[in-house]
């Protein structure tokens, strides 16, 4: 029914587990993680079925209205968020694929929340730009080149109303983070962002082992 674990901690029994007892993925989510595991190796990129339960369940419990993702593949964490918006509720999802977004928009479709979600294609930190720098936005969702993962954040920050959260994927790296002997420049820029946002007086910071590591930053 899901992927398998992407949590490095995690066995698939206990992954399964987990699922089961959150909110599970529906019909169309299950058919969009079948179509995305047949990507290959890079469905990897796509999120875990659990946090997508968390994403949906937060974005109700923060009452979030307008909401965006920097980085949205296939489309599953974006229909979590936009399901977790009321009605005239807003995502804004960011990617620079065609391919992989057209996926995402025919599920959509199928899940009723096309009309939530304005797509922009093109470099995320370029679409920021061009945003009113004013806190509209309630909720964020960072999961794209670990490079931009500051620059990202930085751009999103002031475009948040006070209280607001900022979601960042992938913050453990496989448990990479923590190895000695890693410097990939993909470890090396979460490791700088993790170290950025922990001492940001400007969020309060709570980091989680979802997935593959889930940092929530609340804007004091």
């Amino acid at each position: 029914m899901a992927n398998d674990p992407k949590a490095f901690q995690l066995g698939a029994e206990i992954h399964a587990y987990i699922v089961a007892h959150g909110t599970p993925p529906d019909a169309i989510q299950q058919e969009l993680i079948a179509e995305t595991r047949n990507l290959g190796g890079i469905s990897l990129m796509q999120i875990a079925p659990e946090q997508g339960a968390f994403m949906t369940l937060l974005a109700r419990a923060i009452g979030a209205r307008r909401a965006i993702e920097i980085g949205t593949f296939t489309g599953y964490s974006s229909l979590c968020i936009a399901r977790g918006l009321p009605v005239d509720g807003l995502l804004i999802a960011c990617d620079v694929s065609t391919d992989w977004t057209a996926t995402a928009r025919r599920y959509w479709e199928k899940a009723g929340v096309a009309d939530r979600i304005d797509l922009r294609i093109g470099p995320a930190t370029e679409t920021l730009a061009s945003l009113p720098a004013e806190p509209a936005f309630d909720l964020a969702f960072i999961d794209a080149d670990k490079s931009n993962y500051l620059a990202y954040y930085e751009l999103i920050l002031p475009r948040l109303r006070t209280g607001g959260v900022i979601l960042v994927d992938n913050v453990l790296w496989m448990g990479q983070v923590v190895n000695p002997e890693a410097s990939d420049a993909n470890v090396l820029a979460i490791r700088a962002f993790n170290d950025a946002v922990a001492r940001d007086p400007r969020v309060d910071c709570s980091m989680l082992a979802i997935s593959d590591g889930l940092t929530l930053l609340r804007k004091r």
